[in-house]
């Protein structure tokens, strides 16, 4: 991993290139961030750098992260990631990330927390077919239909598609491409959707699988 950083998505729009194409983009505060603590081989076994976004006001820091921010001599921060990066020695801890540790033309790979949708059936969850609304298929058409054989396997398999809770969970696009980076206003434009809603916390970093 080269750069990574850790932002607040603001929301959709679209930009134009020079032949006039409009180019759909997600806008992302990314940064500053901040370095509050370095992995060391020897204390810890491996290298790593954990980084801090978005302030926090003091109040609402309990003892143990009171602490663990006095010890990095920086200010509370909301949010905390942990990154590998090929070479942690070029940053220390205090130093700040910002925007333009990407530019355009860069692919990267965006992690966030999808929209919650509550409970949800099978049809809308997994894109299940309804029945017929008619003839004899009644009285409910958005039902799974039928679980499994009576006699052989007798049970239901693990893994089967059923009803419950949608959204909510860890989602990774890959593949974006670095449109435009606003480094005095923090913001990088992203080709394309990002998971989560807006003001959702979303990590950014350089693309694992290059298409």
């Amino acid at each position: 991993m080269k750069n990574a950083i850790i932002g607040k998505k603001i929301g959709m729009t679209q930009i134009f290139d020079e032949s006039g194409k409009v180019i759909p983009v997600t806008v992302i505060e990314a940064g500053p961030c901040v370095v509050v603590q370095k992995k060391t081989m020897e204390n810890d076994g491996y290298e790593a750098l954990q980084v801090g976004f978005g302030d926090l006001k003091p109040n609402k820091v309990n003892k143990p992260q009171k602490g663990h921010f006095a010890k990095g001599d920086v200010a509370p921060k909301k949010t905390l990631k942990e990154f590998r990066y090929d070479d942690c020695s070029v940053l220390n801890v205090g130093d700040i990330i910002k925007a333009d540790t990407f530019a355009a033309g860069d692919m990267v790979d965006v992690t966030g927390t999808s929209k919650g949708k509550g409970y949800a059936g099978t049809i809308k969850r997994y894109g299940n077919a309804s029945l017929k609304a008619s003839h004899g298929t009644g009285p409910v058409a958005r039902h799974a239909g039928s679980m499994s054989g009576c006699s052989d396997p007798s049970r239901i398999f693990k893994g089967k598609k059923m009803p419950g809770h949608m959204g909510a969970e860890t989602v990774t696009v890959q593949n974006l491409e670095v449109v435009k980076v606003d480094a005095e206003n923090n913001l990088i434009a992203l080709k394309g959707a990002v998971p989560g809603p807006k003001h959702g916390i979303v990590t950014v970093i350089n693309s694992v699988k290059k298409a």
